[in-house]
């Protein structure tokens, strides 16, 4: 439960306060508290289920824009009308109950969230009430094998034909793959055109909309992470999809990626801090009922100087997060402060929990224990959504834009 102290902070309004409250007592009841079966087979129906009880408790109705139904009919550029905060508060909530709830919510947003961001009157209409509901699970599918922080290098085609496209290669690391009722996914339309340096250019893809069972669209391998969730390879052989499933205009695909992360990056962070803040709690409550030597270990002035340490990367990661998402929501510039955020969380997160599993002892690496799954969990948002080491390039690239526009 998001602390009394961390609601009064002034990045957030009297609805963003309820919502939280509301969040958090419905995940105190409702999630399944990391103890489901990891099999392949429960993963996806607990999955499944989970975007179900999501979108009946209300919690993915803010996975689209506000406002999606008031467009005009041409595709709406306002990343500010997702509230960010909104998804922000929720990840940490979810986060901090149970991985795969937290997973579920989030790519409900990030898989649909370039169909809100560029998609037609008509895609909007078909694909995000269903969204907004649960009804419909959405996958975002962006990486290739060869083409994963370096997104200019992907190979998958999408060839003109009379009326639409053919899409041929492979789409890898592909989250809700094999579940999922549409995927939204970005081939090139045209060869890319190299820079001065001799790399790719990230011009010339586009971004479309294809449903599951879609004739030529399959799914070529199942992948087993160390955090279980849906993950699959997606293989594409002749798969004909009209023209009128494509997003934005041609060649607009890389732009569109990226405003989708940049807008849902922010809840990366957000959840990173519910799995550190689950572990303090989590290491708070063992300090001081393990004894050893006569004493618990909080007695001990080593146990307090982690928990301090802890407690204070939790927080300074906090602030950074909601920080990036009331920029967002204000509209302002905000590339830098989000990818300040996700990577301190996420650095932080690791460094809480590892923490917290040596607090544990033997217990803190048991299959079962909670400091153990949130170690798995952690793992992978140090990577997904862009990985540390990218978001240091973007944080370098802001401040030398940032100061050529000072001047000197």
């Amino acid at each position: 439960m998001v602390t009394d102290s961390f609601l009064d902070w002034p990045f957030f309004t009297d609805g963003h306060r309820e919502l939280a409250a509301a969040v958090s007592t419905w995940a105190a009841t409702h999630l399944l508290q990391g103890t489901i079966s990891e099999g392949r087979e429960s993963v996806d129906a607990a999955c499944r289920q989970l975007v179900r009880e999501l979108g009946k408790a209300g919690w993915t109705r803010h996975c689209v824009p506000a406002n999606w139904e008031a467009d005009q009919g041409s595709a709406h550029t306002g990343e500010s009308a997702f509230d960010v905060r909104a998804l922000a508060l929720i990840r940490e909530t979810l986060a901090r109950h149970d991985a795969l709830a937290d997973f579920a919510f989030a790519m409900q947003g990030l898989g649909s969230g370039a169909i809100a961001l560029g998609g037609s009157r008509d895609l909007k209409d078909r694909y995000l009430p269903k969204v907004a509901t649960g009804e419909a699970i959405s996958a975002f599918a962006l990486s290739e094998p060869g083409a994963g922080s370096d997104v200019a290098a992907l190979q998958c085609r999408a060839t003109r034909t009379n009326g639409g496209y053919r899409l041929e290669g492979e789409k890898t690391w592909i989250s809700n793959g094999g579940i999922a009722d549409f995927y939204c996914v970005f081939a090139r339309t045209q060869p890319a055109a190299q820079r001065a340096d001799g790399t790719a250019s990230a011009e010339g893809i586009s971004a479309f909309v294809i449903d599951a069972g879609t004739a030529g669209l399959s799914i070529s391998k199942r992948i087993d992470t160390i955090s279980p969730h849906p993950l699959a390879t997606l293989r594409f052989d002749d798969c004909h999809i009209p023209a009128s499933q494509r997003l934005g205009p041609e060649g607009h695909g890389f732009k569109l990626a990226m405003r989708t992360l940049d807008v849902f990056r922010t809840s990366v962070a957000a959840a990173a801090v519910g799995f550190a803040q689950r572990a303090l709690d989590e290491a708070l409550a063992h300090s001081v009922q393990r004894r050893m030597f006569g004493r618990t270990l909080a007695d001990f002035q080593l146990t307090q100087a982690a928990l301090a340490d802890m407690a204070s990367g939790i927080d300074a990661a906090r602030l950074l997060t909601y920080r990036a998402a009331w920029l967002r929501d204000r509209g302002e510039r905000a590339s830098m402060e989000v990818a300040m955020a996700k990577m301190t969380a996420t650095e932080a997160a690791q460094q809480v929990i590892d923490r917290a599993v040596q607090m544990f002892g033997g217990r803190g690496v048991s299959h079962g224990e909670t400091v153990e799954r949130l170690y798995r969990d952690i793992r992978a948002l140090r990577i997904y959504e862009g990985a540390t080491e990218v978001q240091k390039l973007i944080i370098g690239r802001n401040l030398i834009q940032r100061a050529a526009e000072r001047g000197p």
